[in-house]
């Protein structure tokens, strides 16, 4: 199958991306290079003109700065805006769009409410998905409204699986919840690694074979609990020998309270989650 035709076959023929910023440029480039559409077939409306600039030559797209325009004709239409923008977003396309055209929304903490509402369109879907997409790594999960059709749903999945994974859920209470583990999750994981990588230093260590040991530990850790199916718990228990340096580690770290901090930070995201679709409505 050529890429002109992958698209086609899950009945994507354009693609609208309104923000080609952070998140819209790198899912744009996966998109593209997964063979979902040629980029002639996407237009992405940015108002930053270096960006619009950037995306033309680096990626062949079609760029625009009017939204009503450039959701004309697409089948699907991605809004990669912030939460604090979205109102004005959805204030300049209300009206715009057809009923058979699908909306995909990525900003956290708007409900699938405040979209359908400032847009005047029932179709709508609310995505999180998380920073890896820019390398085909994301998890993303969604819910969508109960106008949304099959084949709808067929086109959303098309567009995640392009940047990574992706699972529906069936209550849109727990993207809140979605968006504190995976959502801002990349920022946790960092955090860790670079930590790793400071006292590995500290240690003694080179920095540069203390990065790559740090990120072959993570990825290669995360393989192994993939692939074994095993609780986190266990596969811990299966490098902590009693009386070892292992157990003297964890021992230090449970007592400095890492576990109850990085509990303490996926609250506080999710409740700063709440708070931002609570400003989308205007509440």
């Amino acid at each position: 199958m050529t890429e002109s035709h992958v698209g086609t076959a899950c009945g994507l023929r354009k693609l609208a991306v309104i923000g080609g910023g952070k998140m819209g440029a790198p899912i744009v480039r996966r998109v593209i290079e997964a063979g979902l559409l040629p980029p002639r077939q996407i237009v992405v409306c940015e108002p930053v003109e270096a960006t619009r600039a950037d995306l033309a030559a680096r990626l062949g797209v079609v760029t625009a700065t009017d939204s009503a325009a450039a959701v004309e004709g697409a089948d699907a239409v991605l809004l990669a805006v912030t939460p604090q923008v979205m109102p004005a977003v959805l204030e300049n396309l209300r009206g715009s769009l057809g009923p058979a055209q699908l909306v995909i929304s990525i900003a956290a903490g708007v409900t699938l409410e405040t979209l359908a509402e400032g847009l005047r369109h029932p179709a709508v879907v609310r995505v999180m998905p998380n920073a890896p997409a820019q390398v085909g790594q994301s998890i993303s999960a969604w819910v969508a409204t109960p106008e949304m059709t099959p084949a709808q749903k067929g086109v959303v999945r098309a567009v995640l699986r392009s940047f990574g994974r992706e699972f529906e859920v069936d209550r849109e209470r727990y993207l809140d919840m979605v968006t504190a583990v995976s959502g801002s999750g990349p920022a946790w994981v960092m955090l860790m690694v670079e930590a790793m990588i400071d006292a590995g230093v500290q240690i003694g260590l080179r920095p540069e074979w203390a990065r790559e040991l740090v990120l072959q530990t993570m990825s290669g850790s995360v393989e192994l609990a993939r692939q074994t199916g095993k609780h986190p718990a266990e596969l811990r228990n299966l490098v902590t020998t009693p009386g070892g340096t292992t157990a003297a580690g964890l021992y230090a770290m449970e007592r400095a309270g890492l576990r109850g901090a990085i509990a303490g930070g996926i609250v506080a995201a999710y409740e700063r989650s709440l708070a931002l679709g609570q400003a989308a409505r205007g509440q």
